[in-house]
């Protein structure tokens, strides 16, 4: 059977994460019905990655089996956004190689998380408000020292499935956004455990409150204890920003 990347956006409030589970809607569930429905087959989703209960995402990639190629892949566009209701949107869907894989090509994740320093009708509800006075130059000092870090324990969820903990971080930085109304923390990696960032952002949250200073943080880091780090930063304010193949897999970029 042909296989097809899918590239697509979400907004997480409405569903209980990306991965189908028993007795709740999520995003992966929602896609295979709306697949389903136009091929009157089973067809199964394949994501790039799994997004917690609300958590947004800008450009998920996906991919797909589909029994026979469509005569249109614009059209098909068209019908599953029109049955998929307002909070999922397909942007395109591309043939690729047949071994081509949505989760084990990707050579990056890179997830935004939005900080709104003023209050603000129009970042609300898809970021967090921020306290005044954050330290965002410590912040950045105590975010400089995750591209040393290998081993993320301390901000892995207890107790979740993942073989390993280890992880390779390319990017970690605040960035204040334009017109001054906020900062956005963004960060890139090979891969990311569950509640990873949330928890990262957490803990940077107590150094930028002067709660923690960023020698305590690299303690944290080094302690490998999830019980040591911050709290989990809301759902509603991160976003899955983008991901990334190697040249011979090309999604369509946004």
């Amino acid at each position: 059977m042909p296989r097809y990347f899918i590239t697509l956006a979400y907004r997480g409030a409405p569903y209980h994460g990306w991965q189908i589970q028993p007795g709740v809607i999520t995003v992966q569930e929602a896609l295979e019905k709306a697949f389903s429905t136009i091929m009157r087959l089973p067809v199964a989703v394949t994501g790039a990655g799994r997004t917690d209960t609300g958590v947004n995402a800008r450009r998920m990639i996906a991919h797909v089996d589909l029994p026979e190629a469509p005569a249109s892949t614009r059209n098909l566009v068209r019908a599953l956004n029109s049955i998929l209701g307002p909070d999922i949107a397909i942007y395109s869907i591309d043939e690729v190689k047949p071994e081509a894989h949505a989760r084990f090509d990707a050579t990056s994740r890179t997830y935004h998380y939005y900080a709104a320093d003023v209050k603000t009708p129009f970042l609300y509800p898809l970021s967090w408000k921020a306290p005044a006075g954050l330290d965002y130059k410590a912040m950045n000092e105590a975010a400089s020292l995750l591209l040393d870090t290998e081993d993320f324990t301390s901000f892995a969820k207890l107790h979740s499935d993942a073989r390993t903990n280890i992880c390779r971080v390319t990017r970690a930085e605040w960035v204040e956004l334009p017109g001054g109304e906020g900062h956005v923390f963004i960060i890139t990696a090979d891969r990311f455990l569950r509640n990873m960032v949330r928890a990262v952002v957490g803990t940077l949250v107590d150094v930028g409150r002067h709660k923690i200073t960023v020698e305590q943080f690299r303690d944290i880091i080094d302690r490998r204890d999830r019980c040591a780090a911050g709290t989990s930063m809301p759902p509603q304010a991160l976003y899955l920003w983008d991901v990334t193949y190697p040249e011979d897999i090309n999604p369509r970029e946004l």
